[in-house]
């Protein structure tokens, strides 16, 4: 099958959507398909149209549609079309639901959100992660929060949560991730000299991101809205436990009882989970194994046999 992806994310990009318009890409050729990826439609002929952001790749999916009614049409809704889009500019990322053959969303309460019209079009396809070789380093508490510094992540709420520890602790916080606003750059800055517990240490290539989960004890995921973060399967099928907010973006990954939630931007509650999780290794383990329970989910192996199935009922 001739397979044409459309992704909003420019050729390069470390942007969410573009990392996974290139495993998707890779998975699919396992899969014997062709597959090209273009930031724009320009009326090419294609067995399938796979457009990740339903609001951002909507002329894409309208004119795809317009030239090719019978052929199918996947429309991938990310984390901004459903917690924002939706709501602010409702029209166009209706249009692009209703024309779509089919719908994939990342993670398991999504359906909740989906106007009622489109549920039966969606298909859940968790994002996978590669396995690493844990090797946590013994003189710190490591924590890491991973991903770019913007307002919806929240993303110095663990660096403000680990200020003025108690003397005995060995909780050392590493953020990862490009300061995408100038604001949040000066306050991670600033945090640093007057938070021993705190580093940032800005953008950094894919390899330092998987060599920091293998020596970390502990995954932050702070956001205000997510879609269902990548990051979360990569820290997952690394073995690493993971603290969350409470969102739904979050819950729809780890599952409704896992024990590792506080409320989204409560400061002093991260701030209890995280002194509990180097504190009380019964804790540790518990998150440890309530991930692992998940981990199948998350594998490169379950992420293609989702996308075969897909494709085998269109």
């Amino acid at each position: 099958m001739n397979i044409l992806q459309i992704t909003p994310a420019e050729r390069g990009s470390k942007s969410g959507n573009r990392t996974t318009a290139r495993r998707w890409a890779q998975l699919l050729r396992n899969l014997g398909h062709r597959v090209t990826t273009a930031t724009s439609y320009n009326d090419e002929a294609a067995d399938l149209l796979i457009a990740l952001h339903a609001w951002r790749s909507r002329a894409a999916i309208a004119r795809y549609h317009a030239l090719f009614p019978d052929r199918p049409l996947i429309v991938a809704l990310t984390g901004t079309d459903i917690n924002d889009y939706i709501k602010r500019d409702p029209e166009p990322t209706l249009n692009s639901l209703k024309v779509a053959t089919a719908l994939v969303c990342f993670h398991d309460l999504v359906r909740d959100i989906t106007p009622v019209p489109f549920r039966h079009k969606l298909h859940v396809i968790y994002q996978s992660a590669q396995p690493l070789v844990r090797k946590p380093a013994r003189r710190h508490f490591d924590v890491c929060v991973i991903g770019h510094l913007r307002e919806v992540k929240d993303p110095l709420r663990t660096a403000h949560a680990v200020r003025d520890l108690p003397p005995t602790s060995k909780i050392r916080v590493n953020q990862l991730g490009k300061a995408l606003d100038p604001k949040l750059r000066k306050a991670a800055t600033a945090e640093m000299p007057t938070n021993p517990s705190y580093r940032w240490l800005g953008e950094v290539p894919g390899w330092r991101v998987r060599r920091e989960l293998s020596r970390t004890r502990l995954m932050v995921i702070s956001s205000l809205a997510e879609g269902g973060a990548n990051v979360i399967s990569e820290a997952v099928v690394a073995g690493v436990p993971v603290i969350a907010s409470a969102i739904a973006g979050n819950i729809g990954l780890l599952g409704r009882d896992y024990a590792g939630y506080y409320p989204a931007g409560d400061t002093q509650s991260l701030r209890a989970l995280l002194l509990q999780a180097e504190n009380s290794p019964a804790f540790l383990t518990k998150l440890e194994r309530q991930c692992a329970a998940r981990r199948h989910l998350f594998t490169r192996e379950a992420e293609q046999a989702s996308w075969r199935k897909l494709i085998k009922q269109l």
